[in-house]
């Protein structure tokens, strides 16, 4: 389904309508990929719409910005402000933001240093990246035939445009197979992540999680994951995780701002635990979402009140 139009759009410190908001063709980011970006939920609550994990999402694109020798002219509270001014504006209670810094229209070549960087605020009423159902019911899914990148190739830990050409990859070759999600491996052989989410595993009460040494994106949903249920009493170890490992785990799920804790209840078809949403997948989700929807206190922080 196309993206539902909002009113405005957050264009280099201005605001302009949503169908105003264009670049050049020969902008530098449409022909090497050359943007940074973040994905941010706004959650509806009785105070209003929160924003989850703003700053630490904003913190992560100026450094993935960093490592890419992207100086963003903004500071970074005054993008916190204009993302929390994009909301306002266009009126939403609960939203998926977009804000994303790219190389735009200047010199046509690999070199990105001439190209002024450019920074774009999006907003847009958005329900569950893998449907409805699949918080409650879980998704069926595949280990993908595409690896990971490897390490000193191009950098993980940056949320880059680029990266998510090899994303595209996992995630079309699973959708044509009939699965909702693909699941990679590093470069070792070794589980890393779907084409946008983390993933954890569940093993007689113990969590298990790949470490950032498996090509992953660290996260700000799977930090918070490992936050909540250590609270819960749980022990989350972060290791390399063989594939085999998820056949026989107990539970298994995908973490991620878009996803946000989804059970997985099948891959390439065989059963997961008892083949549906496991207890302390479930466990998580209540905590989780009563914290984003201002029904648990919340004791980290996470939540920024659009008012």
């Amino acid at each position: 389904m196309p993206i539902p139009k909002s009113d405005k759009i957050w264009f280099n410190g201005n605001f302009v309508g949503w169908d105003d908001a264009k670049i050049h063709v020969l902008s530098h980011v449409v022909h090497y990929g050359s943007s940074v970006f973040e994905g941010i939920r706004c959650y509806h609550t009785e105070r209003g719409p929160a924003c989850f994990r703003l700053r630490d999402h904003v913190k992560r694109l100026y450094d993935s910005a960093k490592i890419y020798r992207m100086e963003i002219p903004y500071m970074q509270d005054e993008l916190e402000a204009a993302i929390l001014e994009t909301i306002r504006i266009n009126k939403l209670q609960a939203c998926y933001i977009r804000p994303v810094a790219f190389r735009g229209f200047g010199e046509l070549a690999v070199n990105p240093m001439p190209c002024p960087i450019e920074v774009v605020i999006a907003v847009w009423e958005w329900g569950k990246y893998l449907g409805p159902e699949a918080l409650e019911k879980g998704v069926s899914v595949r280990f993908a035939s595409w690896n990971r990148l490897a390490p000193n190739t191009m950098p993980s830990l940056a949320k880059v445009a680029a990266n998510y050409m090899n994303a595209q990859l996992i995630k079309m070759e699973a959708m044509a197979d009939g699965y909702a999600e693909g699941i990679a491996l590093d470069t070792q052989g070794y589980v890393s992540e779907g084409s946008g989410e983390n993933i954890f595993m569940v093993k007689n009460g113990q969590i298990y999680t790949p470490s950032t040494g498996s090509s992953i994106l660290p996260g700000i949903t799977r930090h918070s994951v490992i936050s909540l249920a250590r609270e819960l009493g749980h022990t989350v170890t972060a290791r390399p995780i063989p594939r085999e490992s998820l056949y026989i785990a107990d539970e298994v799920f995908f973490t991620g701002s878009a996803a946000e804790i989804t059970p997985i209840t099948a891959i390439d078809h065989i059963k997961i635990g008892c083949g549906s949403r496991g207890e302390i997948t479930k466990k998580l989700q209540d905590a989780f979402f009563a914290v984003v929807e201002g029904r648990a206190e919340d004791k980290w922080g996470w939540l920024t009140y659009v008012e």
